[in-house]
């Protein structure tokens, strides 16, 4: 794992220590960037590839599977290939769906931290942990996190 993964997901994992706080974690970051994915979806950029507008979802999508794959290339590529529909297909979404998800989404995401946690999300002290947050939750899923030498320092023995 890249030094950097490494710092900036111990960093997240030590801001997600309640157990119902990852709970909320795994409804509401997939959640997030579904409507993320599909509002930008809604910025038309002129072009169409095989009868599919290009939007600013494509340039999301490519922006972000270029920074998870440098960064852990098999949780990289499976949490890109999962995007991918959202990025294809999100604007189809009627928009006031996508304004409920997000809303849905962002509650939980913060009841999880003010509630249980009782701190503030990762990305409010480093932006970056936005596109971190996905990844760790594949890693964790792909069993890529936590590294069996930290596990028990990071996370926590249950985790381990």
């Amino acid at each position: 794992m890249h030094p950097r993964t490494l710092d900036w997901f111990t960093s997240y994992a030590d801001s997600h220590r309640h157990p119902t706080n990852r709970l909320t974690h795994k409804v509401a970051i997939p959640a997030i960037v579904f409507h993320v994915v599909a509002m930008l979806a809604w910025i038309p950029l002129g072009a169409t590839v095989g009868g599919l507008p290009v939007t600013g979802a494509w340039i999301g999508w490519v922006v972000t599977s270029v920074f998870w794959t440098l960064h852990l290339p098999r949780s990289g590529a499976l949490l890109s290939l999962a995007v991918l529909p959202a990025a294809l297909w999100g604007g189809l979404v009627d928009k006031p769906i996508v304004i409920a998800i997000a809303v849905v989404a962002w509650l939980i995401q913060l009841a999880g931290h003010v509630v249980w946690e009782k701190n503030s999300p990762a990305f409010l002290q480093n932006l970056l942990q936005a596109l971190v947050g996905p990844l760790f939750f594949v890693a964790v899923l792909t069993g890529e996190w936590p590294r069996p030498a930290v596990a028990s320092a990071v996370t926590g023995p249950e985790a381990a």
